[in-house]
C-alpha cells in the first residue's frame, strides 16, 4: 500500500478510536514505584529519593485512573519548587502537560507543552504531545459541531411536525 494512503487510513483510524501515542502505565508499575519511594525515604541519598519520586510521578500521570493522574499532577507541581537544572524543569513541565492532557485540561496541557518547546524546540516527545493535544481538540470540536447540528435538526423537525399538525 502506498505510504501516503496508509498514513491517511491510520490517521482516520486513530481519529475514530481516540488513540494517542502517549504510553499508559499499569497499576503494578505504580505500586512498584511507590515501594521504591518508601525504600528511598529510609536511605541517605537525596538523589535516589528525587529520582524515585520522579519515576512515581511519571507513572501516576501516565495512569488510566483519574485519581492517580491527579495525584501525579500534585506531586510534580510540588516538586517544581526545588528544581536544580533546566533539564529537570523541562522534564517536570512535560510531565505536568501529560497529566493535564490525561485529565482533559487540553488548553493547560498545550500551554505547558509550548513552554517545553521554548526550551527545546526539537524535543520529539513534546512535539508528539503537542500534535496529540491539537488532534484531540480538533476531534472534540468536530464532535461538538455534530451534536449541535443534530440538536438543531431535531428541534427544527419537531417544530415542523408541530406546525403541520396545526393545519
Amino acid at each position: 500500500m502506498d505510504p501516503k494512503i496508509k498514513r491517511f487510513f491510520d490517521s482516520v483510524g486513530s481519529f475514530f478510536s481516540g488513540g494517542d501515542q502517549i504510553p499508559w502505565c499499569d497499576p503494578d508499575i505504580i505500586l512498584g514505584c511507590e515501594r521504591e519511594v518508601i525504600e528511598a525515604a529510609k536511605g541517605d541519598s537525596e538523589e535516589f529519593k528525587s529520582e524515585s519520586i520522579m519515576r512515581l510521578s511519571w507513572a501516576l500521570v501516565h495512569s488510566k485512573r483519574p485519581e492517580d493522574v491527579q495525584r501525579g499532577i500534585a506531586m510534580v507541581e510540588a516538586s517544581l519548587a526545588n528544581v536544580g537544572s533546566p533539564l529537570q524543569q523541562r522534564e517536570k513541565v512535560y510531565l505536568l502537560a501529560v497529566g493535564y492532557y490525561r485529565s482533559g485540561e487540553y488548553s493547560r496541557s498545550r500551554q505547558l507543552v509550548e513552554q517545553c518547546l521554548e526550551v527545546a524546540p526539537d524535543w520529539r516527545q513534546a512535539l508528539v504531545l503537542k500534535k496529540t493535544i491539537e488532534d484531540r481538540i480538533a476531534k472534540d470540536g468536530v464532535i461538538g459541531i455534530g451534536i449541535t447540528a443534530t440538536a438543531v435538526g431535531l428541534l427544527a423537525g419537531g417544530i415542523a411536525a408541530a406546525l403541520s399538525r396545526k393545519k
